[in-house]
């Protein structure tokens, strides 16, 4: 919102003043006020070109089967719903909660989403350091290398996961081996806030289910459209156990130090979530009567802002529709900017107490 705002305002010719530009490094996760309206600017240019290309792409699929204008539509709405990691689609209209699953054999639907949900996840700042240094690796911010090898990861091994768990199950068993691989990297992509499924999620194996689930709490990146506790926060996690298995004192990675508050902010935000996803998820199952496994992949996909389900939804009480919303706007608004809203007032500390050690492990 804010975004488009500053896009209103420049287009008309009036300065941005100060205030405004913090408002924009607010609204986009910025590190700095600093070259913010340049940054802006190459957002608004970006998120146009992908969506426009992603649009170009869809169309040369959608139009010759639901007519030109139609068609149009359908590849602009499906175009932006996946680069901003929407997931909403209108494909119902053929066949009920279909989403993608009526092109689960259409190479060119799923790899063309596939890399609209990936771009849009990336975040702004990866973009613009990716623009300005190209191919570079070692001219690459620190933010940018994490989340790149990050990102990397999740979606090798999650690919990797679901395509040996689903090889032989239902909801594979009417594919080749390209396609089984095709739909287990799209599967391996969507949960991470994109809410698409190019198979029935009730067909699923429960382990891939639960796989999804921890993707659904990862989520995107920092400074992107997507949700979840973001790749960064995961990485620095990852990151500290392999330290404390080493013996070493220091977060390092890619030849460069981090600061322990660094830690301790991806620490509070994934003992947040977690609190909150399981708390819900057990609220939901005991209000409704649905599966433990329902009720996570059911509160994991709202904390998340996936929108993916296992079919459940429908038939939720109020009360556990009221606790969804809240886990929605929880994960979509941020951790942090909750707790730095409610405790925005605390002062420096001006002593320190004692130091101990307790045993734990």
């Amino acid at each position: 919102f804010v975004t488009l705002a500053i896009m209103i305002i420049t287009f008309t010719g009036k300065k941005i003043g100060f205030s405004q530009r913090v408002m924009m490094q607010e609204s986009i996760s910025a590190p700095k006020v600093g070259g913010i309206v340049r940054l802006t600017r190459f957002v608004i240019s970006g998120a146009l070109l992908f969506e426009a290309l992603g649009m170009l792409l869809l169309a040369f699929r959608l139009c010759p089967q639901f007519g030109l204008g139609k068609g149009l539509y359908l590849s602009m709405f499906t175009s932006v719903s996946a680069f901003c990691n929407a997931g909403f689609d209108l494909m119902g209209i053929v066949e009920p909660s279909s989403s993608l699953t009526t092109f689960n054999h259409d190479p060119l639907v799923l790899l063309t989403v596939v890399a609209l949900i990936i771009l849009g996840g990336l975040g702004f700042f990866v973009w613009d350091d990716l623009k300005t240094n190209r191919f570079k690796w070692k001219k690459y911010k620190l933010h940018t290398k994490i989340v790149m090898a990050t990102t990397l990861f999740l979606i090798v091994s999650a690919t990797t996961m679901i395509f040996a768990i689903e090889y032989n199950a239902s909801a594979f068993e009417s594919m080749n081996i390209f396609e089984k691989v095709l739909n287990s990297f799209f599967q391996a992509v969507t949960p991470r806030t994109a809410g698409f499924n190019s198979v029935s999620i009730s067909m699923l194996h429960e382990s891939t289910l639960f796989l999804m689930m921890v993707l659904m709490l990862i989520g995107g990146s920092s400074g992107s459209t997507a949700g979840g506790v973001k790749t960064t926060t995961f990485a620095m996690l990852v990151l500290n156990a392999v330290t404390v298995a080493k013996r070493r004192s220091e977060l390092k990675i890619f030849y460069r130090r981090l600061d322990d508050s660094v830690l301790r902010s991806a620490v509070t935000i994934v003992s947040i979530y977690l609190v909150l996803f399981f708390f819900s998820a057990m609220s939901i199952s005991v209000i409704d009567g649905f599966t433990m496994t329902e009720s996570l992949f059911e509160s994991a996909s709202a904390i998340g802002t996936v929108g993916l389900s296992t079919g459940i939804t429908p038939g939720l009480g109020i009360s556990s529709k009221l606790i969804l919303t809240f886990l929605m706007y929880f994960g979509r608004v941020g951790c942090l900017t909750i707790i730095y809203a409610i405790h925005s007032n605390a002062g420096a500390e001006l002593s320190k107490q004692p130091l101990e050690k307790i045993m734990v492990g």
